[in-house]
């Protein structure tokens, strides 16, 4: 088994053979890659060494310290948290080996055309349709999808459709890779409380993606959505930070350079705050260690949960504090941006922006169902419409 001793020759080698400071940035990553120093728990060929994942850090001290470029995670954190995991384990080794490798280094980047105007909460209701065409094999896709983050940007995308009515809702689907750039794809910014349109809806009229680009089997398309929505809501609420990292840290700076804002009251909320993103943040750090040992579960979405509620508190807070400089907003300029910045932006963004928190990465409310259901092994809701066939529901 690879140790963290092997792991620093190897990264010592890699750094010699391509030295960040002569290297040209994608040259630099591609070699990174290829000597499976990209994420070392996949497996030999594709980016990983088959190494405890625990070990990344030790690859990334290394190549931080001798100032080598990363691949700008913010920036394709879709492809890294949610098609790269989802491909690893359902996607056959010619999809493995032609995905992986451009996603990871940034070449590609990728978004998530799941959420629908009436699938939203209740995403397997959803009706985008893939049907076979014969005698070719294609799949011919109709439908809309919508708050698809990154599409503007996007060459290729996961994408789940209907493919058989007749069935319930949760076993008609399959789970297809699309390529943005087809003839039928066609992508409208959807301009946010922000200004900035960084979400979009996209509209798929007579898609034809070949069957090769199906991923697991034909209507386990809900089955396979569920490794993706699973990595969605660790990479969403488990990112790893520094302590004040994320939200908390621009009220804590702000609070200990602004001694004139201060209240008691406002005291007391900072103070719960700081140590509820503490223990949110740790909890992180324990979840990502668990991942070591297997797939991400239902433990995820609690720490969506906490990532929600505490980023509309803490800019809530952030915006009491400032008071009339919380009400300023300093910038409505209506542009598609490439990532979400909250600690780059003012206090009035933040406020607004996380306003969706709550929302994107699945509902807050569905994910009170999981940890209800999955972690607390609460009685299941009830669901009328499990094994009744989706044309026969009401829409």
């Amino acid at each position: 088994m690879t140790d963290a001793a092997e792991l620093r020759l190897l990264t010592g080698k890699l750094l010699a053979s391509h030295p960040p400071a002569h290297t040209d940035r994608t040259d630099f990553l591609k070699a990174r890659f290829d000597a499976g120093l990209a994420w070392v728990h996949y497996p030999a060929g594709l980016g990983g060494l088959d190494a405890p994942r625990s070990l990344q850090a030790v690859v990334d001290a290394e190549l931080a310290a001798a100032g080598a470029p990363d691949n700008d995670p913010r920036r394709i954190g879709i492809g890294l948290g949610m098609a790269a995991p989802t491909i690893l384990r359902f996607g056959t080794r010619a999809q493995k080996e032609r995905f992986l490798r451009p996603l990871w280094v940034g070449e590609e980047v990728w978004c998530q055309l799941f959420s629908e105007p009436g699938a939203g909460s209740d995403l397997a209701a959803l009706a985008t349709r893939a049907v076979r065409d014969d005698p070719s094999g294609d799949w011919i896709v109709n439908g809309q999808k919508v708050w698809t983050s990154s599409a503007h940007l996007a060459r290729w995308a996961i994408l789940i459709a209907r493919t058989d009515p007749g069935l319930p809702k949760h076993r008609g689907i399959s789970y297809f890779l699309c390529d943005m750039t087809d003839p039928g794809v066609e992508v409208r910014p959807l301009r946010q409380i922000t200004g900035e349109a960084e979400f979009n809806e996209v509209f798929l009229s007579d898609v034809r993606i070949p069957d090769a680009h199906r991923l697991g089997e034909v209507g386990e398309g809900w089955k396979v959505a569920q490794t993706t929505l699973m990595n969605e809501r660790v990479s969403i609420g488990g990112a790893p930070l520094p302590r004040e990292g994320g939200m908390i840290g621009p009220v804590a700076r702000t609070w200990r350079e602004r001694p004139e804002l201060r209240t008691h009251d406002l005291h007391q909320r900072l103070l719960t705050l700081w140590v509820e993103a503490e223990v949110a943040r740790l909890t992180g750090e324990r979840l990502r260690q668990r991942l070591a040992a297997g797939e991400p579960g239902p433990e995820g979405s609690g720490l969506k949960l906490a990532f929600a509620r505490l980023n509309q508190e803490i800019s809530g807070l952030e915006v009491e504090l400032l008071a009339g400089e919380g009400l300023l907003y300093s910038d409505w300029t209506m542009r598609r941006p490439e990532l979400v910045d909250f600690t780059g932006r003012d206090a009035g963004y933040r406020y607004l922006r996380s306003k969706g928190n709550s929302i994107e990465g699945g509902t807050s409310e569905v994910l009170l169902n999981i940890v209800a259901e999955r972690v607390l092994g609460l009685p299941a809701e009830p669901r009328n419409d499990k094994d009744a066939a989706w044309k026969d529901l009401a829409r």
